[in-house]
């Protein structure tokens, strides 16, 4: 099956976020990190989310001194979060903004890398956790935000393995099979009774703690850098793809 990129010599106008609010999970380092610092470029209020503070802040103090709107910062632990703790974050942000206009899902662990029959339980259920159940409790509770912009996107952060699975990626790649699913039930329901959009986004190999990681023999420098993969991302989360919905994209 051919997944598909944005558009062929896809750019991004420099204006493509203006005035739009957008979540970004895992926002402190990696991909989460480039996606939050190109949305802010291209005119986006970026609210912060991740689980190390001192990251995060540096996130913010990039945005400020290159002249994006000022971030908002939220510092939570997913592997810990609870559905109070989300619905406090969807109060509060619904105190502060009208509606949202995106949501990336990014924040994602990956757990050991090990045969079933070898798996342990406690990092299987963490994995599932931060990479499957708190994204259900962030859509759920910020769905009602979402809905009340007039065009919202929501994008999922899929993966190869959640694609075809593959050998020793246990709970990671079963994590992602269900982001795939999750991705297909939502945007079934919402396409014909919401103005939100819902799409996956399979990053491909790229220079990121997670991935060297996974591929410790690899040369890192022979996958791009995350800030080098963002034209996607641009692309489904802005009006450019009002329209396009439960589709499976690739980044690269």
């Amino acid at each position: 099956m051919a997944f598909p990129s944005a558009p062929a010599g896809y750019q991004a106008a420099p204006d493509l976020l203006r005035g739009k609010t957008i979540l970004v999970t895992g926002a402190g380092d990696g991909i989460g990190r480039s996606a939050a610092l190109s949305y802010a470029a291209h005119g986006a209020t970026v609210i912060l989310l991740g689980r190390t503070e001192s990251k995060l802040e540096q996130v913010y103090d990039q945005i400020e001194a290159a002249g994006g709107p000022k971030p908002a910062l939220v510092a939570l632990d997913l592997a810990t979060a609870t559905e109070d703790n989300i619905l406090h974050l969807a109060t509060g942000l619904a105190g502060e903004f009208s509606h949202l206009d995106g949501l990336l899902h990014n924040a994602s662990i990956l757990g050991e890398r090990r045969p079933i029959e070898n798996a342990g339980y406690a990092s299987w259920q963490q994995v599932m956790q931060v990479n499957v159940n708190a994204q259900f409790l962030l859509t759920r509770h910020l769905l009602p935000l979402l809905q009340a912009a007039p065009a919202a996107s929501i994008i999922f952060t899929s993966s190869g393995v959640g694609r075809t699975g593959k050998a020793y990626w246990g709970a990671y790649a079963v994590s992602k099979f269900a982001t795939e699913g999750f991705m297909q039930v939502l945007a079934s329901e919402l396409e014909n009774t919401s103005r939100v959009r819902v799409n996956s986004l399979n990053p491909g190999p790229t220079n990121t703690g997670m991935r060297r990681a996974a591929y410790p023999a690899e040369t890192p420098t022979d996958n791009p850098a995350a800030e080098d993969i963002m034209s996607t991302y641009l692309y489904l989360m802005g009006d450019d793809s009002v329209g396009i919905t439960g589709r499976a994209f690739n980044a690269q």
